[in-house]
């Protein structure tokens, strides 16, 4: 029987989606992770490994004090 992904893997792949299918453009704002965490139901910390794995991934670039944006593709 297959297990389930992790729920932080979970709404990375959501967020990848909405990047590469362009809903969600370089230089968009994200939610916070606050938001993020009230929208999926889930922990702080599970928001907050999704942002992370969506950085490490590229698709996203923080500016502190400002928020997180959607980062500019390579490429396009």
């Amino acid at each position: 029987m297959p297990t389930a992904p992790a729920p932080y893997k979970v709404i990375a792949n959501d967020f990848t989606a909405k990047i590469k299918s362009g809903e969600l453009k370089p230089g968009d704002k994200l939610p916070s992770t606050r938001q993020i965490a009230d929208q999926y139901g889930v922990s702080m910390n599970t928001a907050y490994r999704a942002m992370s794995l969506l950085h490490d991934r590229e698709l996203i670039t923080g500016q502190p004090g400002r928020g997180t944006y959607v980062a500019e593709q390579p490429g396009r």
